[in-house]
């Protein structure tokens, strides 16, 4: 197993079924299941197709598992305001492995690197992991 994680361009390919699965296990979450993507909320949606304009201005971390797309997370770290952390995201397939400890760990040495004086992570709940 090897865990790495780097940043990516928001329009990178390997993020929309990343960022597919994290929305609709959300929307089931909610108890509100939709049958696939093209069901999701409009905003939703906008993310997975668009990425790039969705996260202008941030910085996506993606994780791998032995070079296999394994996570993803939204880093929003201005100079002098706390960071924020969006759509932290580990594959089912891939939890366990350490995968958001990596993305974690990166994110929050980006977060620092800039200058934030602080890390916020909003979350739903019943995500009690997060």
């Amino acid at each position: 197993m090897t865990v790495r994680v780097a940043p990516v361009p928001a329009g990178d390919p390997r993020l929309r079924p990343l960022l597919t699965a994290y929305h609709l296990r959300t929307e089931e979450e909610k108890g509100v299941p939709v049958p696939g993507p093209a069901d999701l909320p409009a905003a939703y949606l906008a993310e997975i197709e668009d990425p790039a304009r969705s996260f202008a201005g941030a910085t996506v971390l993606l994780a791998t598992d032995d070079g296999a797309p394994a996570g993803c997370v939204v880093v929003r770290a201005p100079a002098s305001a706390p960071a924020e952390l969006k759509r932290l995201w580990t594959s089912p397939a891939h939890r366990g492995r350490g995968v958001g400890a990596a993305l974690m760990a990166t994110a929050t040495a980006l977060a620092s690197e800039a200058g934030a004086p602080a890390l916020r992570l909003s979350v739903w709940s019943w995500r009690e992991d997060a």
